[in-house]
């Protein structure tokens, strides 16, 4: 068979955007599966008006090295069709990729020629078998609301993701994910659930990892609900790593090893654009999508370039360390290139998604003070220079959406952290986590009090945050679930806020 050249591009859209030379594709051979190749079900993201990110995987046995796949699957064909009904009677893209081994057989296909603001369903077909039907929805131009779910921390072991079985029903735009989708630990026998695997540090390891959070049938609904943009934090790596340093202090060298094969993991299971693709020990995953006039999203990295920690790990007492100027946490780049979309964005809205506490929290109860070193209170500096840029350029309606700490938090942001008497120039609502344990309330109760910008904290509850931003309003619903070592549990709503468009902080 022979392929044009334009049909040589098309195709290496699906081979997880490093190319691949015809000869290779010359070679490619239709198999047959034993069992369902596409155990790992199907996804969507990096939603624009005209276009949309697909993927899927091809593992027959996911659990089992290669996912199962033959030896001599070099570059297995896989069709793609994107319909306008989810019977597919009205068939509006169509086309042919190919699964291989270099990127674990998965699968990513930018399809665009689409039509903004509408629905569509999706599917794949391989060796005879067909996946699941997945739903997506493209970026509308001037859209009059929008609904997203934020999501964070699902750790397997800590108990079942009925926060997706939910979301699957939210009727969603969009879903973000602000880090630790999975967790690179040992397993435990005394958890919910256990996975019984060591700690990942090969790319074998990370790649059975994601098999086992991704075979979960309620994860793989909410992937198949709606199309999703992703951070990662530390988990997806080591915990709390910071830029080419881990915590255990490894060599240079080794930890980037460890890096690469958990960045390579994370694109190879993540319904990635061909431009996030990892390099290495290096993946430029920072990224912007916009919603009409009403609403820009970015997705921030603030593990990959930032300072290492100063005055130590953990809670620590601010030492002088802590506030020299030249720490960051996103990186320079990172930091003009957010810099710059503020100053271009002509959007009503603008959603920061990043990992870890935007606003100012003394953590320590009674006369102390005391900052968590992996947040952004271990990094004064960069954080003041956001906020500063949000203050002199008068950004209008910034909110940040963030995770880490398994607790629901609605904070407000003053333009000089720690004192509440200075203007109010941001919000913040961070999500807690989908099923990882959470910090005791006791705890928080100790330390809220001190700090009058944080309005509300709940930490004894799993669940997610679901937004719907209108032109003149946000709406921000904690949705709790009932019971997280029920796959079945039921949810209910925490708390809601409201902010209302040219008035930052929380109404009241």
């Amino acid at each position: 068979m022979r392929y044009s050249r334009r049909e040589l591009i098309a195709n290496g859209l699906g081979l997880a955007g490093l190319g691949i030379v015809p000869a290779r594709l010359l070679r490619a051979q239709a198999i047959e599966f034993a069992a369902d190749p596409f155990s790992l079900g199907v996804a969507s993201g990096y939603p624009e008006p005209g276009a949309v990110v697909l993927w899927t995987r091809l593992a027959p046995e996911p659990l089992a090295p290669g996912g199962g796949m033959p030896r001599d699957a070099d570059a297995v064909p896989v069709d793609w069709e994107v319909a306008e009904d989810d019977g597919f009677r009205r068939i509006r893209r169509s086309g042919r990729t190919y699964a291989t081994p270099d990127w674990a057989h998965s699968v990513h296909v930018e399809v665009a020629g689409l039509e903004p603001g509408r629905d569509y369903w999706y599917r794949f077909t391989s060796g005879g078998a067909r996946s699941p039907v997945g739903h997506t929805r493209t970026a509308p131009v001037d859209p009059s609301s929008l609904r997203l779910a934020v999501a964070s921390c699902q750790q397997y072991e800590g108990g079942h993701y009925a926060a997706y079985a939910a979301m699957a029903r939210d009727d969603l735009d969009l879903v973000l994910h602000v880090g630790d989708y999975i967790y690179e630990m040992r397993g435990r026998t005394d958890r919910v659930r256990s996975h019984d695997t060591p700690e990942c540090y090969t790319l074998d390891d990370y790649r059975l990892r994601y098999a086992i959070y991704k075979s979960d049938t309620q994860l793989q609904a909410a992937h198949a609900g709606c199309p999703w943009m992703v951070t990662w934090d530390d988990h997806e790596v080591d915990n709390d790593y910071a830029d080419r340093r881990s915590l255990e202090g490894d060599a240079e060298e080794l930890f980037l090893a460890r890096r690469a094969a958990a960045y390579q993991a994370y694109y190879e299971h993540m319904p990635l654009p061909r431009r996030l693709v990892p390099f290495g020990p290096h993946q430029r995953l920072h990224a912007r999508r916009g919603f009409g006039e009403l609403a820009e999203v970015w997705t921030l990295d603030g593990r990959q370039y930032r300072s290492v920690h100063a005055c130590g790990t953990g809670l620590v007492s601010p030492c002088s360390a802590l506030y020299a100027e030249e720490r960051t946490m996103l990186g320079a780049q990172q930091e003009q290139w957010l810099g710059a979309g503020f100053q271009r964005s002509r959007a009503r809205w603008k959603l920061l998604a990043q990992q870890t506490v935007f606003a100012h929290m003394d953590q320590a109860a009674g006369p102390d003070t005391g900052y968590w070193s992996d947040g952004w209170s271990g990094y004064p500096a960069a954080r003041r220079r956001l906020v500063d840029f949000i203050a002199e350029r008068n950004v209008a309606n910034p909110l940040v959406l963030s995770g880490d700490i398994h607790a629901f938090l609605a904070n407000e942001v003053h333009a000089r952290p720690g004192d509440p008497d200075t203007p109010i120039l941001a919000t913040e609502f961070v999500t807690t986590s989908i099923s990882s344990p959470g910090p005791r309330q006791a705890a928080l109760d100790s330390w809220v009090p001190e700090n009058p910008n944080v309005r509300f904290a709940r930490g004894e509850v799993r669940g997610y945050v679901r937004l719907s931003l209108e032109a003149e309003s946000a709406h921000a619903e904690f949705v709790g679930i009932d019971d997280v070592s029920r796959a079945d549990s039921g949810t209910h709503v925490v708390t809601t806020f409201d902010v209302a468009a040219g008035e930052p902080g929380l109404q009241v």
